[in-house]
């Protein structure tokens, strides 16, 4: 017998609300058995984020290969990553285990504006990182990076798809939430085609911290369970907006609160090998 297992690799958040903590809360939350491997600690709070420290790369690099080799997660999920040398001791790590489906959430700018991946890194990530995912999820701005290009309307959130798709040779996820509206629309791209459009009313709430961080371990999750990548995103998105009207009027500190991952708890089935 054996849990359904998977792997965040991401930055911890000292509040709790985003980070390896949101993903770890987020996948247990579905069912799934959560392991971890930190990159960096981020001084942070609902506020802002103040300051990064991140781990040795050969720390990050033993904690993903300790991992990958006793308990064998069937999807990784890849959050904020701060520096070239981190990416490139992932990379090294997850090309050991190439049968596993990875999920990349390219986190580079905090929502206070403070730059979460440093200029020289973003190379090393085009190159090393990116080539080994199965699904990237950038938001607008994160999107707009890697394009190159001004993203302002759902028109060019097909077009910024479809540039990436072709530079990463994977599936692209764009998250619209930052742009305005009643409906927040995303679209999945797979060989640079619009293959799904997946739409939502807005929630009014300002407890929008972390959300980046749970859709993405929630699409994690769901492949673990088996999903197919599709139906991973349809019911990841399903599982963020029932968490952000959960807890939309609930008050955790005093600036974008969290959602509430456990609406909903799932229980954690084992199964035989």
């Amino acid at each position: 017998m054996q849990y359904k297992c998977a792997l965040t690799i991401a930055g911890s958040d000292s509040v709790g609300g985003a980070g390896v903590q949101a993903d770890i809360k987020t996948m247990s939350a579905l069912g799934v058995y959560a392991a971890s491997a930190i990159t960096a600690i981020t001084v942070q709070n609902t506020c802002g984020v103040y300051d990064i420290e991140s781990l040795r790369p050969e720390i990050v690099g033993g904690q993903i290969r300790a991992v990958m080799s006793d308990i064998n997660p069937i999807a990784v999920k890849i959050g904020m990553v701060n520096d070239a040398a981190t990416i490139h001791a992932i990379a090294d790590a997850l090309k050991e285990y190439p049968t596993t489906a990875v999920i990349i959430d390219p986190v580079m700018v905090s929502t206070s504006g403070y730059r979460l991946m440093q200029e020289d890194a973003l190379c090393i990530f085009r190159n090393e990182l990116m080539p080994l995912a199965s699904l990237l999820t950038p938001n607008v701005p994160e999107a707009e990076i890697l394009a190159d290009m001004k993203i302002n309307n759902v028109d060019d959130m097909d077009r910024a798809a479809s540039i990436i798709c072709q530079e990463a040779n994977c599936d692209v996820l764009i998250k619209g939430g930052h742009l305005e509206g009643g409906t927040k629309t995303d679209i999945l791209y797979h060989d640079s085609k619009r293959v799904a459009k997946y739409e939502a009313k807005t929630v009014d709430t300002r407890n929008t911290h972390g959300t980046g961080c749970t859709l993405s371990s929630a699409i994690t999750a769901h492949i673990a369970l088996g999903y197919n990548m599709a139906d991973a995103i349809r019911l990841a998105k399903e599982y963020l907006y029932k968490a952000l009207e959960a807890g939309k009027d609930v008050e955790i500190g005093k600036g974008h609160g969290p959602v509430n991952h456990f609406f909903e708890p799932k229980r954690m089935e084992a199964k035989r090998r």
